[in-house]
């Protein structure tokens, strides 16, 4: 599967589809879009780039199971607007898994909280080797752990590999600073092949809310790989150094 040019006509016009099958989404519901633009312009790129390839806008923050419509519709994905999202996330949470759309209360709390935590955040550097190492044993990361990792491989304490798992536009669009290698989740099986050398080393997975990513790390620990960690939240939860291209 070849990955899709973000300025070709044809994406560019998708986009502007889908842009509008949100707001007719949240218009219908009484929903808003998520404070995080970045988080916005994630989710409606993956739902335009689903569309071209399967036809449905397939949530983007799940692999898309099946080679077939057939096996895609066995599957179940979830295709937007979910009803995970409409029955328990939204009603639950507040927002929706992938976070594009959000309840109005939700994104007030959120919008406060964001500039809360631009001013207060702090980040847990300074790890010991030891530290580090039994650190990067752990399965579920979260964003402030991760950053602290990659400081401490810049040091030179410990050795791993950083994998996005997004797809190429995601990728481009901004990714973290350090990132080893892109291995789709659409060409999972084929690109991973290009790190059957890491199968005894540290490997740390991500995506854009950690859901693909998670999916990923099972698959990665059934081909052989041994330390496998997950950014659980995804770079959505990630403060750190991020960058585009």
């Amino acid at each position: 599967m070849q990955p899709i040019d973000m300025k070709s006509p044809e994406f560019l016009a998708e986009m502007e589809k889908t842009e509008v099958f949100v707001e007719k989404v949240d218009k219908q519901f009484g929903f808003v879009q998520n404070p995080n633009e970045d988080v916005n312009e994630g989710v409606i790129m993956g739902l335009a780039r689903n569309k071209i390839i399967y036809g449905k806008r397939f949530c983007p923050c799940f692999m898309v199971i099946g080679e077939t419509k057939e096996e895609r519709k066995e599957a179940d994905n979830r295709i937007c607007p979910c009803k995970p999202a409409l029955e328990k996330e939204i009603p639950e949470d507040g927002l929706c898994h992938c976070g594009i759309f959000c309840t109005p209360e939700y994104a007030k709390e959120q919008r406060a909280k964001d500039e809360t935590e631009e001013v207060a955040h702090q980040h847990s550097k300074g790890l010991s080797k030891k530290q580090a190492e039994a650190l990067l044993k752990q399965e579920q990361l979260d964003a402030d752990e991760l950053e602290a990792l990659l400081e401490a491989r810049e040091l030179g304490m410990i050795s791993f590999t950083l994998v996005d798992v997004r797809e190429h536009m995601e990728y481009q669009m901004g990714h973290i600073v350090g990132t080893d290698i892109l291995v789709p989740t659409s060409m999972f099986y084929a690109k991973v092949e290009d790190i059957n050398d890491k199968k005894r080393h540290p490997v740390i997975v991500y995506c854009h809310t950690g859901s693909r990513s998670f999916q990923v790390q099972h698959a990665m620990k059934s081909l052989g790989f041994e330390q496998i960690s997950n950014l659980q939240y995804g770079i959505v939860s990630y403060n750190g150094a991020t960058q585009r291209g």
